[in-house]
């Protein structure tokens, strides 16, 4: 599992000079293990990355991350807030857990992330719930969880203060297994989209120091990493003084070790030719780019409050392909948005006709307390029954889109970074450059994390089955 890790303070590359300023313990040196701590988690890589985050913090206390909650005298459940359905699972996950309190009186259990912060005052009505912490408290939590268990503070402690300057500095992530150092650049988010939770549960746009960022990609790479994914709510908006993220992912990108450079999720505002640039020009630097859409309606877009028109983010479209003829792209759609009409629907319908993804992450509208969406007046709402018939047809749509786009490319060699096992016994799965995932005859151990060339020789559409090449 997860080791335990020295802080290194973070310098620039060449740039600015200074160190960062961190905030907090240092990790020199580390206090012995005492104590364990399991770490569940829902929702986003931001999510990821927080956990692994925590996993830093407790690790200043002397806890080590666990693979099993029954091994654990902490148990925390990172949690998201983005959808109805993932907060159903973790108010069932809270029951399922409490059977490890049998034997284990002293065991505190925790509910962490966006939901905590979003509905905090009634998770610590749930009997068992000894502690609620929201995505800026984290730094507390070694403090908080001894006093808890050794009697100096009653259980059921909250902690959902929003904390605006707080960027984790000082702080050294524990990372998982992955291949991908998750690294966060900015936290929050300025824009209200009117069916997004987000900014109310993580607070405005916090940026990055890049020294700090720079330093972290130097230490995963340290670490064995080779391939980094650089996240934030609308991580292309990131400013720091004079610097603007293409600047910073051009920077990044010639870290010594890194081969493989990512970054999640733009938004399609602060797509630039600089950026452009970068992407084109960076050898690391994936071609890849996820462009969250929403709706290819501007009176949809408008609703949403997301700032653009769809001729406005086809004109994005055009010059990401006219700098990398090769870019895979990806979005978000959301159907059945509240107003939406029949002639709404078919401008998105059009829109991924002309665009033509190679993915889509597609869903039907769910309303959640405390967005703007929610004051829409009620006969906006869209029927479940037509909302779910949009859904279909939308998936129905770009799964054929994606099939023709994958079987044109079944016969090309690819570079493929393998990732771990894949579903069938005896193969690896791995990605290509533009992020599709490739299953082929491999060593699930011994080869996770290594670059192969892999021919395509067949697809579903979705995945790929590779040959690897001597």
């Amino acid at each position: 599992m997860s080791e335990l890790v020295q802080l290194r303070r973070p310098e620039d590359d060449g740039g600015a000079t200074d160190a960062a300023p961190a905030r907090g313990p240092s990790r020199d040196p580390v206090r012995p293990v005492s104590r364990k701590v399991y770490i569940e988690t829902y929702g986003c890589q931001m999510n990821i990355n927080d956990t692994e985050l925590m996993a830093g913090v407790l690790a200043d206390a002397g806890y080590l991350r666990v693979d099993e909650p029954g091994e654990a005298d902490v148990v925390l459940v990172n949690t998201c807030a983005v959808r109805e359905h993932a907060e159903r699972r973790v108010r069932g996950r809270i029951g399922q857990l409490q059977q490890h309190r049998d034997g284990n009186g002293d065991l505190v259990l925790g509910v962490t992330g966006c939901m905590a912060q979003r509905i905090g005052d009634d998770l610590v009505e749930i009997e068992g719930v000894d502690l609620v912490a929201g995505p800026d408290a984290y730094r507390e939590l070694g403090d908080r969880i001894e006093r808890i268990r050794f009697g100096d503070r009653p259980r059921g402690q909250e902690l959902l203060e929003l904390d605006a300057d707080e960027n984790y500095e000082g702080i050294e992530a524990v990372r998982g297994e992955d291949v991908t150092a998750w690294i966060t650049v900015q936290r929050g988010c300025d824009h209200r989209c009117t069916f997004c939770i987000v900014p109310y549960v993580r607070g405005g746009e916090k940026n990055r120091d890049p020294r700090a960022i720079l330093s972290e990609a130097r230490t995963a790479v340290e670490r064995g990493y080779t391939q980094v994914t650089l996240l934030g709510q609308t991580v292309n908006s990131y400013e720091w003084e004079d610097w603007d993220f293409a600047r910073l992912l051009r920077r990044v990108a010639r870290v010594d070790g890194l081969r493989r450079v990512r970054f999640t999720s733009p938004h399609p505002n602060d797509v630039t030719p600089e950026l452009m640039e970068v992407m084109a020009e960076e050898p690391s630097v994936c071609r890849q780019l996820h462009l969250p859409v929403q709706s290819g309606s501007d009176r949809m877009l408008k609703r949403m409050v997301r700032r653009y028109t769809a001729e406005e983010f086809l004109e994005k479209v055009r010059m990401t392909r006219e700098a990398m003829p090769d870019v895979a792209l990806s979005t978000d759609v959301i159907v059945g948005f509240p107003g939406e009409t029949d002639e709404d629907f078919r401008a998105t319908v059009e829109l991924m006709r002309d665009v033509r993804f190679d993915d889509a992450f597609l869903y039907r509208f769910s309303p959640r307390e405390g967005t703007p969406a929610t004051r829409f007046p009620e006969e906006d709402f869209v029927e479940d029954a037509v909302a779910q018939r949009r859904l279909e047809h939308i998936i129905d749509l770009h799964r054929d889109i994606q099939e023709e786009i994958a079987r044109a490319q079944v016969g090309e060699v690819h570079e493929v970074l393998v990732e771990g096992p894949a579903r069938t016994d005896g193969d690896v799965l791995g990605r290509t450059e533009g992020d599709k995932p490739v299953a082929f005859p491999g060593d699930p151990e011994g080869e996770k994390g290594a670059y192969l060339e892999v021919r395509l020789v067949d697809t579903t559409g979705a995945t790929f089955r590779g040959e690897r090449l001597a």
